[in-house]
């Protein structure tokens, strides 16, 4: 499946079997494609939290509206943004980078989000986002279907989850096989009301 397919064919799936079971080298190919992602200053901010307890796949259920999909896909995907992660030994991010690039980036990521907390926020939730996209894209190629989620008490999660506080939940990403066919695609807008060249 190319790259054109899987945008086409994704599609929020809400229905899994609860039955497969994905295996750890389809986990762990999964979660080496979604570390690929792009990150600003190559921060690489997303802690992705693989939820494989029955026990606490059925509480986070219960503080996410009850939908099923939490429990029953094959894998529960919690990503999550260290809101700190700048300030973290910032020299490992361009470890290998030539001499000259480590000289000039690792002191801009400290000019950049040093007490600029919402920046800290913002990029953290961008590279929640793009890991995301990336999960679902490659999972659809490893034949696996997905359901991006936002619904869910975000407290209530980071607690079950023991999240550090400078952290925070972004989403979910359920991956799983679908139990039906997604339905038709409910109303996709026109290409000219999104899509503005140069000013509005």
């Amino acid at each position: 499946m190319n790259v054109t397919e899987a945008i086409i064919e994704r599609r929020s799936i809400k229905s899994f079997d609860s039955n497969h079971r994905m295996t750890e080298q389809e986990i762990s190919k999964l979660m080496s494609l979604a570390m690929l992602s792009p990150t600003a200053f190559n921060i690489q901010h997303w802690r992705f939290v693989l939820v494989t307890d029955p026990v606490l796949r059925q509480q986070i259920r219960a503080v996410s509206w009850n939908q099923a999909q939490v429990e029953e896909a094959s894998l529960l995907i919690i990503l999550t943004a260290d809101l700190k992660a700048w300030e973290k030994n910032p020299a490992r991010y361009w470890a290998n980078a030539p001499q000259a690039a480590q000289d000039y980036l690792v002191p801009a990521i400290g000019n950049y989000y040093k007490g600029n907390d919402q920046a800290q926020r913002d990029e953290g939730m961008r590279s929640c986002g793009m890991a995301a996209q990336t999960l679902m894209l490659a999972a659809k190629e490893m034949g696996y279907d997905t359901c991006p989620m936002d619904g869910f008490d975000f407290d209530a999660v980071a607690k079950l989850i023991n999240l550090p506080a400078d952290h925070t939940p972004v989403m979910f990403v359920v991956v799983g096989k679908a139990l039906a066919p997604a339905r038709a695609r409910s109303g996709q807008l026109n290409m000219d009301e999104v899509v503005i060249y140069n000013k509005f």
